[in-house]
């Protein structure tokens, strides 16, 4: 019987894709370079991400699009771009509950594999330095407290970053060359997060 292969499946936009930063130092990367030098069998993950989304925008491409498999973990990041364009929390919330059931279903109905990360607060870098942070924090604030309680009634785990990233997303090692995307240090923080998660469970 051949070893079983795992598999990680990360939905989002520009913090999935690592915007800014090569491509193995996204989270999704490192979370399976951590796990692979732990000694477990995994596959480069699949990321289906891309900058700017909404909930609404990553929704709908899930909608069109056909996945050959189910996935063993399943991880979804998403929400800014419906801060940062100042869509009502309320769609927020109906497309993030469409959104996790869709990917419970993408984890073959394994509620518990499915891992919902919080928002990060993108008011503490350079990039809202002409900007209301005490308004972007109150916003992301809002955003995340629904995100939470949708991924309680689901069973979903939360992981929650926004915390760590205020106290440091701001210092010049923790920013990414555009002043606004993650460095990778930071997401190897959120990597080790997750690697902890999946580690657990496997």
């Amino acid at each position: 019987m051949s070893k079983h292969i795992h598999s990680l499946l990360c939905l989002g936009d520009s913090y999935t894709i690592g915007e800014g930063v090569p491509l193995h130092q996204s989270f999704p990367y490192q979370t399976v370079q951590l796990l692979r030098k732990d000694g477990l069998s995994i596959h480069a993950p699949e990321i289906v991400a891309q900058t700017g989304w909404t909930t609404f925008e990553l929704a709908e491409f899930l909608i069109h699009h056909s996945f050959e498999q189910h996935y063993d973990f399943v991880t979804l990041l998403i929400g800014v771009n419906n801060q940062y364009r100042g869509l009502p929390v309320e769609d927020f919330a109906e497309d993030f509950e469409y959104l996790l059931k869709k990917s419970i279903s993408l984890c073959a109905g394994h509620e518990k594999q499915v891992i919902a990360i919080s928002i990060p607060d993108w008011g503490v870098t350079p990039f809202a330095k002409n900007k209301e942070s005490k308004e972007i924090e109150g916003a992301i604030d809002e955003y995340n407290t629904t995100a939470a309680l949708l991924a309680a009634k689901y069973n979903v785990a939360w992981i929650d970053i926004t915390g760590d990233y205020r106290k440091t997303g701001g210092e010049p090692e923790m920013l990414a060359s555009d002043g606004l995307h993650p460095s990778h240090a930071v997401y190897r923080q959120w990597a080790l997060r997750l690697k902890d998660f999946i580690s657990e469970k496997v």
